[in-house]
Formats: C-alpha cells, sequence, structure tokens
C-alpha cells in the first residue's frame, strides 16, 4: 500500500505563480489534474459495482484500493507541493483552499488506514467507499470552484502543468511505479476483466 513519497524538492509556496494565457495542452495544470480526477472516480465506481454484484475476489478488490490510494498520494502531494501554493498566489479565496487542505488530511487518513489492512477485514470495503464520498465532494468543489479561478486568474497552467508532470514522475520512481500515463487504466481494465469472469 501507499507511503507518503519524500519530496525532493521544495515547497513552491515561496515562488510566484507564473502568469500568462490560460491556453489548453497536453501538460496544462487543470487538465492533468482533471485526468487524475477521471481515473479515481472510474475506479472507486468499478469498485462500488462489484460490491453491488456480490464479488468477493479479495485480489482483485485489493488491486483497485491500492491503485486508487497510490494514485490519490501522489496526486494530493502535487497539488499541496505545487498547484496550491500557486492558486494561494493567484487567487483571492484562501478559505477554499484551506478546506481542500483539511479534505486531504482526511482522505490520507482513511489511506493509512486501509494500508493497515486487507480485503475481508471489518470495514475494510466501508472505509474505501467513504474515501470515495470524500474524494468525489473534493473533486467537484476543485473542478467547479477553485480551478474556475485559477483558470481566470492568469497563471501561466502550461508551465505549472510541467512542474506537476515533472513531480508527479519524480514520486512515481520513489514509489517505484513505471512512468507510464497509462498505468492505472491498465490495472482498471485488468480488474474489470477478472471481474468478468468471476462474477457470476
Amino acid at each position: 500500500m501507499p507511503r507518503n513519497a519524500t519530496s525532493k524538492s521544495a515547497s513552491k509556496s515561496g515562488k510566484t505563480a507564473p502568469r500568462g494565457p490560460a491556453k489548453a495542452s497536453t501538460n496544462n495544470a487543470i487538465k492533468l489534474l482533471t485526468e487524475d480526477h477521471k481515473k479515481v472516480k472510474e475506479l472507486f465506481d468499478e469498485f462500488e459495482k462489484m460490491k453491488s454484484k456480490g464479488y468477493e475476489d479479495n485480489d482483485a478488490r485489493q488491486l483497485i484500493v491500492e491503485t486508487v490510494c497510490t494514485a490519490l498520494t501522489i496526486h494530493a502531494q502535487i497539488e499541496e507541493e505545487i498547484f496550491y501554493p500557486a492558486a494561494r498566489d493567484a487567487i483571492d479565496d484562501i478559505d477554499l483552499l484551506d478546506e481542500a487542505e483539511v479534505e486531504h488530511a482526511s482522505a490520507k487518513q482513511l489511506i493509512s488506514e486501509l494500508s493497515a489492512m486487507q480485503p475481508g477485514d471489518e470495514l475494510y470495503d466501508a472505509k474505501f467507499t467513504v474515501l470515495g464520498e470524500y474524494v468525489k465532494h473534493h473533486i467537484e468543489e476543485e473542478e467547479k470552484e477553485l480551478f474556475p479561478k485559477v483558470k481566470k486568474s492568469g497563471v501561466d497552467l502550461d508551465e505549472l502543468g510541467e512542474e506537476l508532470q515533472q513531480r508527479k514522475l519524480e514520486l512515481r520512481d520513489e514509489l517505484g511505479i513505471p512512468a507510464d500515463d497509462e498505468e492505472i487504466d491498465d490495472e482498471e481494465k485488468s480488474s474489470k476483466s477478472t471481474s468478468r469472469k468471476n462474477v457470476h
């Protein structure tokens, strides 16, 4: 299960956010973070489908939980180190950012608890379901409130996206995860294939 990766780079909080046209690109910060959101939401939904069908393959359940928790650990760290400090410099809504960091703390607590558990343990499924509810609420607030404000602020989202992507690759390397952007998708497809074979 995931653990907090050791930071290789200093927090960006003391750095003024780069500014420029908020155009879309492959490395646009908001696009990168939104794609992360989409991937974990799909995996939470897959887990709930498995539960609703009475699917009891512990290996497949654990694969989804581990994949999501690792992805969230990396996602939260790049937001806290790079995106949130840039947003604090760029927008006038400190409360929104404070709430986002508190939501991260709640999610990290559940991730820590899940890391010490196995499928079949009491409350294992419940903790993951609640984690999903927290994360989906957090995603909705970011995508509907925070991201539009950052986009309108004039922050250079391309440059910020490059920083996020580079740090993401560093953290994956620290955790021994291949630097392949399709890693989560591949594991999701694998779990779906296994699910179809085992659900009766």
